[in-house]
């Protein structure tokens, strides 16, 4: 019997990562109902065949036969839920990028302002820190290209390329009264899923911005550099998952696995019984029981909220901030062949470690914090949520639309924060934190309370 091999991707992102999963193709005896089904839609199938033909040949120009296909296929993806879509070449091999988180480039985050690309940060220890790259730098040419006209998009395709070619930059920099010219030789960038530092001396915060195949092995370092850091002072940890769109149900796994020496982590439910899988926790807790505190908001998605919900079932963590996004579908990535994409297919609900499904509900924190938005921001701080989304997958009527997604730019302003560093040093006490003051928090969440 031949298998079909296919990826699985856990993201509210388009396109985020995916992993290995493999499964046995069904058989069936087919009845005189199933008989009936497939003839009414091979009669569908002519009347696509027979709408095809009529556009080929009558269209007011002519069309082109690949693109016609192509939006026929993207309109039936679409139409199933927000989260099915078709991923051209093109598309598909830039997920690819995106999902192993290494590429060869040449270290830079960058952006767009006023038509050029602007430098936000250097990565460290790559191509572009080596050679005096600096942030808030504007590059204005790419190999003498002209960066003006080109998308975002179109800039970062050219910086990325195989490794050991080399690319020159025109830079404009702020002091300097002359254009500087650098040539680069592009070289293996790994994409930082992890940061941490240590908080008010004691306590170790650990930022998870996605999940792709270089999270786990990120997680560790940082806990590991902490541990060494701090010693037998250390607190606790806050891991901050806010406005994370998910990525491999892999990664959400294993990086929930860090923290649990045993239990359920998710289980994925298809559309056929014999299809849900289960994942658990292996012996080993890499924090050693030290308290933990995740801080979520509205922009916390599918593999953010797996990791979320798995420690929040298991009093493992206490959740601070905002309900998050409420994406709980699983999406495969499907490759069509050679040169012609990939479907991203959902194919199963994912569920918590007690069965909640958080599909178009979110996981709610055991501690509400809600920010002091500016004014001016206001109208834009707040995501819809799943529930929001036009043919989202339904789960009751509960369902809950809307949820504050600010984080300040400042740490000195940010509440949910500093409600986890108090509860870890016990200045606040709150029947769900960790705090070492209160030994009954891990025991018995609750459902909200003031800051």
């Amino acid at each position: 019997m031949m298998r079909k091999v296919s990826l699985i991707v856990l993201s509210a992102a388009a396109g985020a990562a995916l992993t290995l999963f493999v499964t046995q193709p069904r058989s069936m005896t087919m009845g005189s109902s199933a008989r009936a089904a497939t003839s009414d839609t091979y009669r569908q199938l002519n009347l696509f065949g027979d709408v095809f033909e009529r556009v080929r040949t009558d269209y007011v120009e002519k069309p082109d036969d690949s693109k016609l296909v192509e939006s026929a296929i993207s309109g039936m993806l679409t139409g199933l839920d927000p989260h099915s879509s078709y991923m051209d070449a093109k598309s598909f091999r830039d997920m690819q990028v995106q999902t192993r988180g290494e590429f060869g480039g040449l270290g830079i985050e960058v952006t767009m302002e006023d038509g050029l690309v602007k430098v936000v940060s250097p990565i460290d220890d790559t191509p572009a820190s080596k050679a005096g790259i600096l942030a808030n730098d504007i590059i204005t040419n790419l190999d003498d290209e002209a960066v003006q006209g080109l998308t975002l998009n179109q800039a970062v395709d050219k910086m990325r390329g195989p490794i050991g070619t080399k690319i020159r930059l025109k830079i404009i920099r702020k002091g300097q009264d002359n254009p500087i010219d650098v040539t680069l030789v592009r070289d293996n960038i790994r994409v930082r899923s992890v940061r941490s530092r240590i908080e008010s001396d004691d306590v170790a915060y650990i930022r998870i911005t996605t999940f792709n195949e270089q999270t786990t092995e990120g997680l560790k370092k940082s806990i590991s550099d902490l541990q060494s850091q701090l010693g037998d002072k250390l607190k606790g940890y806050i891991i901050d998952l806010r406005n994370n769109p998910g990525g491999l149900l892999e990664e959400a796994v294993t990086v929930s696995d860090a923290f649990l020496d045993r239990g359920e982590i998710v289980s994925t439910r298809g559309r056929n019984a014999e299809e849900t899988q289960r994942r658990s926790a292996h012996p080993g807790d890499l924090t050693k029981g030290k308290p933990v505190i995740v801080l979520t908001n509205g922009g916390s998605a599918s593999a953010s909220e797996i990791v979320a919900g798995a420690l929040q079932d298991h009093k493992r963590a206490t959740l601070i901030g905002t309900r998050s996004f409420g994406k709980g579908s699983v999406q495969t990535i499907i490759p069509l062949g050679s040169g012609n994409g990939a479907l991203r297919l959902t194919t199963a609900r994912y569920y918590t470690p007690s069965g909640r499904s958080i599909q178009a509900k979110g996981i709610v924190p055991d501690i509400e914090v809600l920010q002091d938005v500016p004014d001016e921001l206001k109208s834009r701080t707040d995501t819809k949520g799943e529930a929001s989304l036009r043919g989202h997958l339904r789960n009751g009527t509960d369902e809950k639309t809307g949820s504050q997604s600010y984080v300040p730019p400042d740490t000195k302003n940010d509440k949910a924060l500093k409600m986890a560093d108090d509860l870890l040093h016990g200045v606040k006490i709150n029947a769900s934190s960790p705090s070492p003051s209160n030994k009954a928090a891990i025991e018995k969440p609750a459902n909200k309370a003031a800051n």
